[in-house]
């Protein structure tokens, strides 16, 4: 009882201060320009899953980390675009408690979901972070909610994480959930329930698949993709892998990795994501963490290619996205990394803005690519100091490529007094990778906000 008063007080402290930050966005900007992460600063939206509906919009619905102690909250936000360069982002639109409560048995942490258009009405599934891991769904005459009425889902004995949809060309859909060994069941045409008789154990697993959580399924010219949290790599499940069938419910066969999130912080944990096409091109959607944490988790996207065989090459984080190079003469926003090593971290230092911090000697980070062909002459950073001197050495291709330019930073800040500094550099043409590797005398040698090429 203890333990829930103190988690509910947390939630209301949390609930107040996003409610101010998504205040701010939209009175700031009700939409978010095109980079990863694709939400704003301040906003946290894990687990990403992409849907397409008829009214050609692109719609990502996800869990919402709050807090680097625990994952996930009691609330989903939901992004939505027409061009996959501008992103809209529709707060708080299905809770577990508080004020738009639509969920009356329960008042618990709301993990990752998925949602699926049928005859007129959009099914959110959910799952609740309880003792017995409770499946739900709830229902909507629009994409982006309000959802209500939420129900329990029967799943027998199979209370796991992570449900997914997936409606096949004959109209059969299939409920799919499970950590470790994936589940599938038919659902019924109510949508709302599954077979019980249908539910089949292991259609992936650990040793076979290197399944971990977080399965998506899509059908590409005849063919099943399986995409889920792979845990193949450095035994942490930094990765979205996926595996083929020629039936919804297997055998699947282990294809490899789409893409792995190691590096994007030095507390990074997971990965989940999805596999979605839209107006004739793919792209893989994943999540990375911020804060030195395995939490607060932010949604990015990276364009993918298929081979004739059906294969999927690997692709890199990149701070572009999908939305082509950056224009180095436009303000880069410093959480754009994609890369960090050592101790360097995202994190907030108000409701709504994010800075590079905890930098210490010999850290660096990549952004991924710039497009230098115009030409530029200068750079302009702003950077709060701290006590001891630093610098910043701005390098391009690779961590321990050519340095073009160094910005040495004094001393005798305290990291919030923000000043902006200049730097010429050599020229550099083509389209290029970024990096800044830092050097000093400290645990937090400075913070930086922002930076911009100049001509």
């Amino acid at each position: 009882m203890l333990y829930k008063i103190s988690i509910t007080l947390k939630y209301m402290v949390i609930k107040t201060k996003f409610f101010l930050a998504y205040v701010l966005i939209f009175l700031l900007n009700g939409n978010i320009f095109p980079q990863n992460p694709i939400v704003p600063p301040g906003i946290y939206i894990a687990d990403p899953t992409a849907r397409v509906w008829d009214d050609e919009k692109i719609y990502v619905y996800g869990s919402c980390d709050e807090s680097s102690n625990y994952y996930c909250s009691w609330h989903y936000d939901i992004l939505a675009s027409d061009d996959m360069k501008k992103w809209k982002l529709y707060p708080d639109r299905f809770s577990s408690e508080g004020e738009n409560d639509a969920i009356p048995y329960s008042d618990d942490l709301l993990y990752a979901p998925d949602c699926w258009f049928k005859d007129g009405k959009y099914y959110l599934y959910y799952c609740l972070a309880n003792d017995t891991l409770t499946e739900g769904v709830a229902v909507s005459t629009s994409p982006t909610g309000p959802f209500t009425h939420g129900t329990n889902i029967e799943v027998g004995k199979y209370h796991e994480i992570d449900p997914a949809v997936f409606v096949d060309d004959d109209g059969q859909g299939y409920y799919i959930w499970g950590q470790f060994s994936l589940k599938i069941a038919k659902l019924k045409p109510n949508m709302k329930e599954i077979e019980l008789s249908s539910i089949k154990e292991d259609v992936l697993t650990e040793k076979e698949h290197f399944f971990h959580e977080g399965a998506f399924l899509t059908k590409r010219n005849g063919i099943y993709y399986l995409v889920y949290t792979h845990m193949g790599r450095a035994d942490r499940p930094t990765c979205i892998g996926y595996s083929t069938s020629t039936s919804p419910t297997g055998p699947y066969k282990y294809r490899g990795v789409i893409i792995d999130n190691d590096h994007c912080d030095p507390g990074n944990w997971n990965n989940h994501g999805s596999l979605v096409e839209y107006k004739g091109k793919w792209y893989v959607f994943y999540h990375r963490s911020t804060h030195g944490c395995k939490s607060m988790r932010k949604a990015c996207v990276e364009p993918v290619h298929f081979n004739e065989d059906g294969s999927i090459n690997e692709v890199e984080m990149t701070s572009q996205g999908a939305s082509g190079s950056l224009n180095p003469l436009q303000k880069i926003e410093a959480e754009w990394a994609c890369l960090l090593y050592g101790n360097v971290r995202i994190e907030a230092f108000s409701q709504n803005e994010e800075r590079l911090g905890k930098i210490r000697n010999g850290d660096c980070v990549g952004y991924k690519y710039f497009d230098f062909r115009k030409g530029v002459k200068r750079i302009k950073m702003r950077i709060a100091p701290g006590a001891n001197p630093g610098k910043i050495d701005i390098a391009i291709d690779n961590s321990w490529g050519p340095s073009i330019g160094t910005i040495d930073v004094p001393g005798g800040g305290n990291l919030k007094n923000w000043r902006t500094f200049f730097c010429n550099i050599l020229p550099v043409d083509g389209i290029r990778a970024l990096w800044l590797r830092f050097s000093g005398d400290s645990d937090d040698i400075l913070h930086i906000d922002n930076f911009q090429f100049e001509k």
